[in-house]
C-alpha cells in the first residue's frame, strides 16, 4: 500500500492518497473512514452503484460503519446545479448533518457533483472520493477542484475543497470499458507530454493489463498531479495551469457537442490541436510535435467532430475558458515532451489569430467538422 500525503493550504486539511489494490473490500479503507466521520453518505451513479457501490455498502456496514446509499442517474449532463439541489434536499430530509462524510464514488462526474456538494453542505462536509475509472484516478479525484457544468460551458460553477482521503484501487478497473480505458489514457498522455518524457516512452507500450504497468502509470501520473496542485492550489501562481494542456479546445469541443463527445475524445484532440499550435508559433520542434502525434493516433480515440463544431462556434466557446483574460482564449504551449513553456509564469498565452484560425482549419480537415 502507498500512502502519499498532499499538503494543500493552511486553511484545508491535508489530503493522503491511497493506492492499494483490493484495498476497497478489506479492512483498511473501514479504519480509514472511521477516522473522519460517525456516519457516511456513499454517493454514486445507478451504473457505479451496480457494480460496486452496493456490495462496498455491504461489505462497510459488515464491519461496523454506518452509512447509507444516495444514487443518481448516470452522465454527463447530471453534473448540473439541478442534481446538486436534488442531493441536497434528500440529505436534509433525511437528517444528516454537518458530521456526516460523503463519499462521491465513481468518476468525474460523481468526484466534481459530489465534491462542489459537500463543499456546500452545512458550509463544509468530511469528503472521501473513490474513483473508478482510470480518468478518476489519475486526475479528477486529485486536486479539490470541484464543480458543475451550466449551458454555457464546463466546470464554470464550483470550488476548491479537497477530498481528506482518496481511496484508489486499481483492482476495480477490471470492469472498465474500452471507452474507459481511453479516456483515462487521455489524461496520462497528458502528463507525459507536460511533464515527463519518462512516461511519455512507457506509454508506447500501452498494456494495462498488466497489474505492474497499471500500477506504475498511475502511481507516477498521481504524482505528478500531486506535486503541481501543491505548487500552486487555488491557480493563482499559473503552474496549474499547465494540468489544462488540452483543455481549452477540449472543453469548447464538449460544449459544442452537448457532452456527447466523451472527455478523453475530447483531450485527445484538444492535445493534437494545442500541440500543433505549439508547433506553429515556434516552441515545440517539428520532430517532437510528430511523435506526440504518431503516441496519440495509436489509442482507439475516436476523432471525429459534428458539424457543430464550427471556427466561429469554437471562438465563441473559448470566450468562457476559465484561462481567457477579456474573452480572449489563452493556450497552455509546449516547449518539448515533458515540459511546458513558462511565459514568465503564466504558463499559458493568447495566440495569434492566424495561427488560431489555421490550427482550428488544421482540426475540422482532420477531424471531420465542416467550416
Amino acid at each position: 500500500m502507498k500512502k502519499i500525503p498532499l499538503t494543500l493550504k493552511p486553511s484545508h486539511k491535508p489530503s493522503e492518497i491511497i493506492i492499494a489494490d483490493h484495498f476497497l473490500f478489506s479492512d483498511g479503507a473501514a479504519k480509514e473512514l472511521r477516522k473522519l466521520a460517525p456516519h457516511f453518505a456513499l454517493c454514486c451513479d445507478e451504473a457505479v452503484a451496480k457494480l460496486y457501490g452496493n456490495r462496498w455498502m455491504e461489505h462497510l456496514k459488515k464491519l461496523g460503519l454506518n452509512l447509507s446509499l444516495f444514487t443518481f442517474p448516470p452522465g454527463e449532463q447530471e453534473k448540473c446545479r439541478e442534481r446538486k439541489a436534488e442531493l441536497e434536499d434528500r440529505l436534509q430530509s433525511q437528517k444528516f448533518g454537518r458530521d456526516t462524510g460523503l463519499i462521491a464514488m465513481g468518476g468525474g462526474v460523481a468526484t466534481d457533483l459530489i465534491g462542489f456538494l459537500a463543499s456546500t453542505y452545512c458550509r463544509g462536509a468530511p469528503l472521501v472520493f473513490v474513483p473508478t475509472t482510470l480518468l478518476g484516478m489519475v486526475d479528477a479525484a486529485i486536486g479539490g477542484k470541484t464543480g458543475v457544468n451550466t449551458r454555457f460551458g464546463k466546470n464554470l460553477i464550483g470550488t476548491f475543497y479537497p477530498a481528506e482521503k482518496i481511496f484508489i484501487d486499481p483492482s476495480v478497473l477490471s470492469s472498465l470499458p474500452e471507452s474507459e480505458w481511453t479516456n483515462g489514457a487521455a489524461e496520462v498522455i497528458k502528463y507525459a507530454l507536460i511533464r515527463s518524457y519518462e512516461l511519455f516512452e512507457t506509454l508506447k507500450k500501452w498494456k494495462p493489463e498488466d497489474p505492474l504497468y497499471l500500477g506504475k502509470i498511475i502511481h507516477e501520473s498521481v504524482m505528478i498531479k500531486a506535486q503541481i496542485v501543491e505548487g500552486d492550489y487555488e491557480e493563482k501562481l499559473g503552474l496549474r495551469r499547465i494540468v489544462n494542456f488540452g483543455h481549452t479546445i477540449a472543453h469548447a469541443l464538449e460544449l459544442l457537442e452537448d457532452y456527447r463527445l466523451s472527455h478523453g475524445q475530447a483531450v485527445a484532440m484538444g492535445m493534437l490541436v494545442e500541440g500543433y499550435i505549439s508547433m506553429k508559433m515556434g516552441n515545440l520542434a517539428e520532430p517532437s510535435w510528430a511523435k506526440m502525434e504518431k503516441l496519440i493516433r495509436t489509442f482507439p480515440f475516436i476523432l471525429k467532430l459534428s458539424a457543430n463544431v464550427t471556427k466561429a462556434n469554437m471562438n465563441t466557446a473559448f470566450a468562457l475558458d476559465k484561462k481567457a483574460t477579456g474573452g480572449a482564449a489563452r493556450f497552455v504551449i509546449l516547449e518539448k515532451i515533458g515540459a511546458c513553456h513558462p511565459f514568465s509564469g503564466e504558463y499559458c498565452c493568447e495566440i495569434p489569430k492566424a495561427v488560431l484560425d489555421g490550427a482550428l482549419d488544421w482540426m475540422i480537415e482532420n477531424f471531420g467538422g465542416k467550416a
